[in-house]
């Protein structure tokens, strides 16, 4: 089981730009790497993420074999209320790791 985290403010103000940090353990096998019997290791990658503010999608991104393991993506948002911030990594084999965090908006 991989291991995600979030880093996200657990207060902002309405309206405030937000800053969103996420990381998941994960080896990112390219497919393209030869094992130590010489075969091609096969691909194991995570190719989108989401996350989603209340419900609504604010961020995602398709990843592709370039992407070094354990995979760090920051983005912003703006703060509109009070709610839950869930993050969903999915990939090959039929991976999928979801986290979330709630955020409380003042004023």
């Amino acid at each position: 089981m991989a291991r995600a985290l979030i880093n996200a403010p657990a207060a902002a103000r309405a309206g405030e730009i937000i800053e969103i940090r996420t990381l998941i353990t994960h080896p990112m096998e390219t497919g393209f790497r030869p094992g130590a019997d010489g075969k091609t290791l096969p691909r194991d990658i995570i190719s989108r993420f989401t996350c989603r503010y209340n419900g609504e999608l604010v961020f995602s991104a398709e990843l592709f074999s370039a992407v070094a393991a354990n995979p760090f993506i920051a983005f912003h948002t703006v703060a509109t209320k009070s709610g839950v911030l869930a993050c969903t990594w999915e990939g090959d084999n039929g991976f999928m790791e979801s986290a979330s965090v709630p955020i409380t908006v003042i004023g």
